[in-house]
């Protein structure tokens, strides 16, 4: 989340560290149902929701022209199956028409974005998609062969995804040239936002933390309306168990299907709200501590939430979470492929339950510039390592040891030494508060942006979507 590529930022300096946070990836991708931060925390097949074949019906035919260029009917349609399976539970429900439309506006919008794209000379070559792929199928730990295979369960080819992917990129490209490079946040924004915080004003980019607990049911691609129905039920029955007053880690530990399979009871650790999925922060923005919320669809299945903790973050007192982990790195070669490397690290782990010393195997096995160290990382505040580490990482209590993790520089065994709160210093705190609001410009900038790009375009509507 490479400079080319907008996602790494730069090299990073040493092993796993990323001097810069990675929110790029995440832009290029939210619109086939790819942000990472989501992928991390499900861990399951929902990899794509591409825009795979409609239901069978008459000949395609035009509804709108962007300068040149026409849209389809089958591409709204499409469209406005996978708005669909994205909506948030809850949530007002759109009447098929303004669904239609929003489908509709959402892809009048990207044309001109892609057009804008041309015209100024981006390009995304086929080494930028490579790596794009390659990012998406390590951040859920599946080779780029799986990730074929659960794309064409989607209905789309290799060939589609990978276009979509390059038209994705370049509308990021020209996003960041366009706006994210412009948007300044001056000194006094900064201290005025302080100041209201400190003086108890409410502020609008006051951070929210958040301690969530899940529990999935998961739902298998290409299931049947029958299995939906019986496994949202089972949903339901989780929930209302929960609600009753069964205990949720213990819910978690014998009925989730997560990727940790419930481990810490489903925990998923305090952290700022934007670092949690949006569908699970809108579920429960209405939810107080200990309240459970009603199943929520994803594209992974039916996600329980409960609420452990939520604060409001206090400038003024901030403080934060500090991790001290250590890991064992294994590099992947000719010689050593994906699945040997998880095999060799399974085999560390079970001596190491078995009372090896952690310190010992890294400095005989691991990889990294740490093993001198007996692999310890030192201690490392959120955003100092690449998300696929981190998130796994945040997951684990102290003394725990993670499954083998593969990340851009090999297949990792975490185990988690120690965490501390810390206060930020002043520079601190006042470099959260100016990313705080650049984060909020550049969502407004972009908003006038996107308006003023569809202004200048010329659209001609014809016949209504059907």
């Amino acid at each position: 989340m490479t400079n080319s590529f907008s996602l790494n930022a730069r090299t990073p300096q040493v092993g796993l560290h990323c001097p810069v946070p990675q929110s790029k990836l995440r832009h290029a991708l939210i619109s086939l149902g790819l942000g990472l931060s989501l992928l991390a925390v499900w861990g399951q097949a929902n990899l794509v929701h591409a825009q795979g074949p409609a239901k069978a019906r008459p000949a395609d035919f035009i509804v709108a022209v962007v300068n040149s260029e026409p849209i389809t009917n089958n591409e709204v349609q499409n469209l406005k199956l996978r708005l669909e399976k994205q909506a948030v539970p809850g949530s007002p429900v759109l009447t098929a028409k303004a669904l239609t439309q929003q489908a509709l506006d959402q892809l009048i919008n990207e044309k001109a974005q892609l057009q804008q794209a041309r015209d100024n000379g981006i390009r995304i070559d086929d080494t930028e998609v490579d790596q794009a792929e390659a990012t998406i199928a390590r951040q859920n730990q599946v080779s780029k062969e799986e990730l074929y295979k659960r794309v064409a369960t989607e209905g789309l080819s290799v060939t589609a995804f990978r276009e979509q992917l390059r038209n994705q990129l370049m509308i990021s490209r020209l996003r960041e040239r366009e706006v994210d490079n412009r948007a300044r946040v001056s000194d006094t924004d900064v201290e005025q936002m302080i100041q209201s915080q400190q003086a108890g004003k409410p502020a609008a980019a006051s951070p929210v933390d958040l301690n969530l607990a899940m529990i999935l049911v998961a739902v298998p691609e290409n299931a049947s309306d029958k299995e939906l129905a019986e496994l949202q039920d089972k949903a339901l029955q989780i929930s209302k168990r929960a609600k009753a007053g069964e205990n949720f880690a213990s819910l978690a530990a014998a009925l989730s299907q997560a990727a940790d399979k419930g481990a810490n009871g489903g925990e998923m650790g305090l952290r700022p709200a934007d670092r949690y999925p949006t569908l699970f922060v809108e579920s429960t923005q209405n939810l107080r501590r200990g309240d459970v919320s009603e199943p929520v669809r994803s594209g992974a299945g039916f996600h329980i939430l409960k609420v452990l903790d939520k604060k409001q973050s206090e400038l003024s007192s901030a403080l934060i979470v500090q991790t001290r982990a250590r890991h064992i790195l294994l590099r992947l070669s000719n010689e050593l492929n994906e699945t040997a490397a998880r095999n060799r690290l399974l085999t560390y782990k079970q001596r190491l339950q078995a009372g090896a010393d952690f310190a010992d195997l890294a400095r005989q096995f691991s990889q990294d510039g740490s093993a001198q160290t007996g692999g310890d990382l030192g201690w490392a505040s959120s955003g100092q390592f690449v998300p696929e580490f981190e998130e796994v990482m945040a997951r684990l209590r102290p003394g725990q040891i993670s499954e083998p993790l593969v990340s851009r520089f090999g297949v990792h065994l975490i185990q988690v030494m120690e965490r501390r709160e810390v206060p930020l210093t002043l520079r601190e705190q006042r470099e959260m508060v100016r990313n705080q609001l650049r984060e909020k410009k550049i969502d407004e900038m972009y908003s006038a942006w996107v308006e003023e790009l569809r202004g200048r375009a010329y659209v001609e509507l014809r016949d209504p979507p059907q």
